[in-house]
């Protein structure tokens, strides 16, 4: 079942950059993977995923709710969170409320696969890959910290990946370190 395995180590790499203590969401949260490594590191997590046995698996780590995202509303508007997590997840309508929930401060940390894994495997459909800058131009409005775009081995599989945050001010610089200190 998704999201039983290892946190991303996307996520790994830059979980730092998360204020401690925040308010984390995790869209097509499984099994709460991402959940529990967050929970771990203090931050309050919430889940959200339609699979009603996934979200039974996930909720000894936070809160989760069981939404079909694609089909039904999103259970957050309004609300935003100091960190949004996404990945192996692509929905490009729910894209605009997934950036507008990210808090002032907050960030963003998203990987999912692109164009090009159809040649070594799934997903495969067009719908379900990322084409070349998207993922930028999506979070078009926060601050890019990472991005990465291209093929990587082992599995074999193209990606997407991004960390951008929401400045608090546009006139006060802040330092986004690249390694955790």
């Amino acid at each position: 079942m998704h999201g039983t395995e290892n946190p991303s180590a996307w996520l790994q790499r830059w979980s730092h950059l998360i204020a401690p203590g925040s308010t984390v969401l995790d869209v097509a949260c499984g099994a709460g993977r991402h959940m529990r490594y967050l929970a771990l590191l203090g931050h309050q997590v919430t889940g959200v995923d339609r699979n009603p046995d996934a979200v039974a698996m996930a909720k000894s780590s936070g809160e989760v709710v069981c939404a079909d995202i694609e089909n039904g509303p999103w259970p957050f508007d309004g609300e935003t969170f100091g960190c949004v997590v996404v990945t192996h997840y692509l929905w490009r309508p729910l894209l605009p409320k997934v950036v507008a929930s990210v808090a002032p401060g907050g960030l963003l940390i998203y990987e999912t696969f692109a164009a090009g894994n159809e040649t070594v495997g799934k997903p495969s459909r067009p719908d379900f890959l990322l084409q070349p800058g998207e993922l930028i131009k999506a979070a078009e409005g926060l601050r890019t910290v990472a991005y990465e775009d291209g093929f990587e081995a082992s599995p074999d599989r193209f990606v997407q990946r991004i960390v951008a945050v929401r400045d608090e001010s546009p006139k006060t610089l802040q330092r986004w370190p690249l390694r955790p200190a």
